[in-house]
């Protein structure tokens, strides 16, 4: 008979491929405006608005919105939590990874 293993519990919030795309995206930069992110997530304008507000609404992504000339530019970046969160849920996929090999 096998031990009973618990298996550790995913963000589903961060699993979500569209949204840890963008996640992706802005871990590696300081941060990035709404065209940038569009142009290098590929995903269509609607669901970048959604996963984003999703996003922002957690607390894991912050906005600035300014004027640019005539023009509005908002720009996004990780907040601490963010980070903390990428960091758990990087942590946890790599030991469930690890048990495969």
């Amino acid at each position: 008979m096998t031990k009973s293993r618990q298996v550790p519990e995913v963000d589903a919030l961060l699993h979500e491929p569209a949204r840890l795309r963008v996640l992706c995206l802005l871990s590696m930069v300081d941060r990035a405006d709404f065209m940038y992110i569009l142009r290098t997530a590929g995903l269509s304008r609607g669901n970048l608005s959604v996963q984003l507000g999703k996003l922002e609404v957690a607390g894991i992504i912050g906005l600035e919105r300014e004027l640019v000339g005539t023009r509005p530019r908002t720009t996004y970046f990780l907040t601490e939590r963010g980070r903390e969160r990428l960091r758990e849920y990087k942590r946890v996929m790599c030991g469930l990874m690890g048990r495969f090999g």
